[in-house]
């Protein structure tokens, strides 16, 4: 029978990150088949899992939730209380046995389309550069790219000693100081089209997510509103990856 690492297990189902998982296996708070986890333990499908005192519930056929919001400008993606921020978190609907996880971030200054899932495994694959997934921006700068500048930026530059470049990018319309281009990107390092763009001497007045591999911002969502995805659709990004 097929065994899986526990501390795996346990963030799959959303309990929390893997190192985090590992921390509660070593506090003593996971318990299997009637005794205490030890780190690195595998497990089966068919044996007793207690977290804190509750069993752990079956993995369940179905697929998993997946929620989409269209992030506001001024709103953190972080579980951490802040005394003037308002957390998107705050805003998701509860869950029974588990928690949302977001698939990557977006700062405090960008808006757009962010995804929450209640499973930790498909996240971290969502997330994880080996699939391949590219994200989509929509981008208003103050001034405007040369051609050169644009070749460059698909090229790669080298920013905080790491070559960072659009695999795409195009520009879209705009007049006087105010241009719009959109970009895509391969990875999501923090900050990275604000640094992209500055590069190259311009300035990022405006960034919105607009795409998140084959998950597209509906136009009808507005700013700040959730919707839930279709289970037939969630079970086609899992089937993609």
């Amino acid at each position: 029978m097929k065994t899986e690492k526990l501390h795996k297990v346990l963030a799959s189902r959303g309990l929390g990150s893997r190192r985090e998982m590992e921390r509660w296996i070593q506090a003593g708070r996971v318990v299997v088949d009637g005794r205490v986890a030890t780190l690195g333990q595998r497990i089966t499908e068919v044996e007793n899992v207690v977290v804190d005192g509750q069993e752990l519930a079956p993995q369940k056929s179905t697929p998993p939730r997946m929620l989409l919001m269209n992030k506001r400008v001024g709103t953190i993606v972080s579980t951490a209380p802040t005394d003037n921020l308002v957390s998107v978190f705050d805003e998701l609907p509860a869950l029974s046995g588990s928690r949302w996880v977001s698939v990557g971030r977006l700062d405090v200054n960008t808006s757009g389309l962010l995804l929450f899932v209640n499973d930790g495994l498909l996240a971290h694959r969502l997330m994880h550069p080996s699939t391949g997934i590219d994200r989509e921006y929509a981008v208003r700068v103050e001034g405007k790219l040369e051609e050169v500048g644009i070749q460059r930026l698909k090229d790669g530059v080298l920013i905080d000693g790491e070559i960072g470049r659009f695999s795409d990018i195009r520009y879209y319309n705009g007049h006087g100081s105010n241009h719009w281009y959109h970009v895509v990107l391969l990875e999501g390092r923090n900050r990275e089209v604000r640094l992209l763009f500055a590069s190259q001497g311009v300035k990022v007045s405006r960034l919105k997510r607009v795409r998140f591999g084959p998950v597209v911002l509906p136009s009808s969502l507005r700013r700040g509103q959730l919707m839930e995805l279709r289970s037939d659709d969630v079970r086609r990004i899992c089937d993609l990856l």
